[in-house]
């Protein structure tokens, strides 16, 4: 979202709301256009009159509030009837090559209609209301890269707007967001006619979009190894270059401070009903609270001030702190790392080719140093491999089950790799150490996929999740939620360990207030009294 907005500023997009055909039960489609240096983009939206029974966050659902298609160019009419007759069914309908991303969004239950019926009795919603939920719309699904007809990533890749991942769904996001503020109005004005208000521009800004997000997303972290590595190289590559400065400038340092102060609000704001999640915001609070004293404490020093604040983060504050204060310490340095957004997608293939000439001695030492913690698991305990990832019939969609209980073993997911790396090295116990891997994978086809993996990790050391994805003790909520947060997600809120709530752009700017200025000064939102 950062990376999206940035670009957007610094190169002057341009939007319009070329229509808005929605009638006064908020039913009809509008189309955003978003005009940048080279090319046009529209958003087409269908708002639908949904039976509250049917509002559902589960991805079985069949019917939703607002639907949406990101285009490439201008859509003509006889693209809107097409998309018309496809897009409000999801799953059910197809796009083509000239859609980018296809979405859907439900209304909140809990702050939809008191935003609108504040708003048409001439009045603003309550603060606190709005604070509580933080959105008036969440996606349940932001669709690219070749789902259901929409065109491949290859199509766009090399457009400088979409090189960095995810751009086209970030921007759909955005441009849904703007859509979401402009219907609530809208069905306020319908209801309340002369009297109705519009929602205040600094409440709006406020609020984001809502996203519940499932396990679909967990198993992307396993089958992306080269691309999660880029992600965390970058950010880790950025935390080095600031550890790295001998000063810290006084503007530097103001401006961590402001984030600071933000941040604190921000984490004040946050809302979540998951008891784990509870006590970590808790902590966070206590250790942004120590942070804050340490900052004005003798004990802060001039000389490699970022070194020495990261190096007293690791014993004095907990994991959730030590990442918090990492994101305050990029934030002054935009500068000097934002470069790094260019290095974080990745060409296909996934992984690496396999390099058949390496002997099976080397293999059995890069397993012995780098899949270390694989070894050390006992895979013979039922509980080291209580769970089996796989892939629904109905919506196509990542499951996970036990593995005890449910026959499910046949179509179990390749996504073990801790298991697999143990099980190949035991293998290799029968093979001479010069043996080339050439000749073992011609004999065992089945290890291709693992000899392939353990390669990839020598080039991308940092595409490997070093635990168990099957354990019982797996939480998949901790994956999605590292995903979640190199998009720009604020508010994780668990409903349970394999979904949860998150929102997206909240705090951001609209279009009409967007600067380069304005397009930094948002990432931790804060719903003040």
């Amino acid at each position: 979202m950062r990376i999206l907005m940035r670009r957007m500023a610094r190169d002057a997009w341009t939007f319009a709301k070329t229509t808005f055909d929605i009638d006064t039960n908020g039913v009809g489609h509008a189309v955003y256009t978003v005009t940048t240096p080279q090319r046009r983009y529209a958003l087409v939206a269908f708002s639908h009159d949904l039976p509250p029974t049917q509002r559902s966050d589960r991805v079985i659902a069949t019917a939703w509030d607002a639907t949406f298609a990101l285009v490439d160019g201008e859509p003509s009419a006889d693209d809107i009837n097409r998309l018309s007759r496809n897009v409000p069914h999801q799953e059910a309908g197809r796009i083509s090559e000239k859609e980018l991303v296809l979405s859907r969004a439900n209304r909140s239950g809990r702050l939809w209609a008191h935003v609108v019926d504040a708003l048409a009795a001439g009045h603003q919603p309550d603060i606190e209301r709005l604070r509580d939920t933080g959105y008036l719309m969440r996606t349940t699904a932001v669709y690219g890269s070749g789902k259901f007809g929409a065109a491949d990533f290859a199509y766009i890749k090399d457009r400088p707007e979409f090189s960095a991942p995810f751009q086209a769904e970030m921007l759909t996001v955005y441009l849904i967001r703007l859509f979401v503020r402009d219907l609530a109005n809208h069905m306020a004005l319908a209801k309340g006619g002369e009297r109705a208000a519009t929602l205040d521009a600094d409440l709006a800004q406020e609020l984001g979009v809502g996203n519940a997000t499932g396990l679909g997303l967990a198993p992307f972290v396993m089958h992306h190894p080269r691309l999660i590595h880029n992600w965390i190289a970058a950010r880790e590559t950025a935390v080095a270059r600031v550890r790295a400065l001998s000063m810290a400038t006084d503007d530097a340092m103001a401006t961590f401070r402001s984030r600071l102060a933000q941040v604190r609000q921000h984490v004040a704001s946050w809302e979540t009903g998951d008891p784990m999640q509870g006590r970590k915001l808790v902590g966070l609070q206590q250790d942004l609270t120590l942070l804050s004293s340490h900052m004005d404490s003798d004990e802060f020093v001039t000389n490699y001030p970022w070194n020495e604040l990261y190096l007293w983060s690791e014993g004095a504050l907990s994991l959730e702190g030590q990442e918090c204060l990492t994101s305050l310490m990029l934030e002054p340095h935009g500068d000097l790392v934002d470069d790094l957004a260019q290095t974080m997608a990745v060409p296909n293939p996934r992984y690496m080719p396999i390099d058949g000439t390496m002997t099976v001695g080397t293999l059995k030492d890069h397993i012995r140093r780098r899949y270390d913690w694989a070894l050390s698991i006992d895979w013979d305990d039922p509980r080291n491999s209580a769970r089996i990832w796989y892939v629904s019939a109905d919506k196509l969609e990542p499951r996970l089950s036990d593995r005890m209980t449910d026959a499910l073993a046949p179509y179990a997911q390749p996504v073990a790799p801790g298991r697999d790396v143990s099980r190949l090295y035991q293998a290799l116990t029968d093979w001479p150490e010069d043996a080339r891997i050439a000749t073992l994978l011609m004999n065992d086809p089945v290890y291709r996929s693992t000899v392939r993996r353990i390669q990839t990790a020598l080039q991308a050391p940092y595409s490997e999740i070093r635990d168990n994805t099957i354990s019982a003790d797996m939480h998949p909520v901790d994956l999605l939620r590292c995903v979640l947060a190199f998009f720009g997600a604020t508010r994780f809120d668990p409903k349970s360990d394999r979904w949860l709530r998150i929102c997206m752009y909240a705090g951001a700017p609209f279009p009409e207030t967007l600067t380069p200025d304005t397009a930094e000064d948002w990432p931790f939102p804060r719903m003040v009294k």
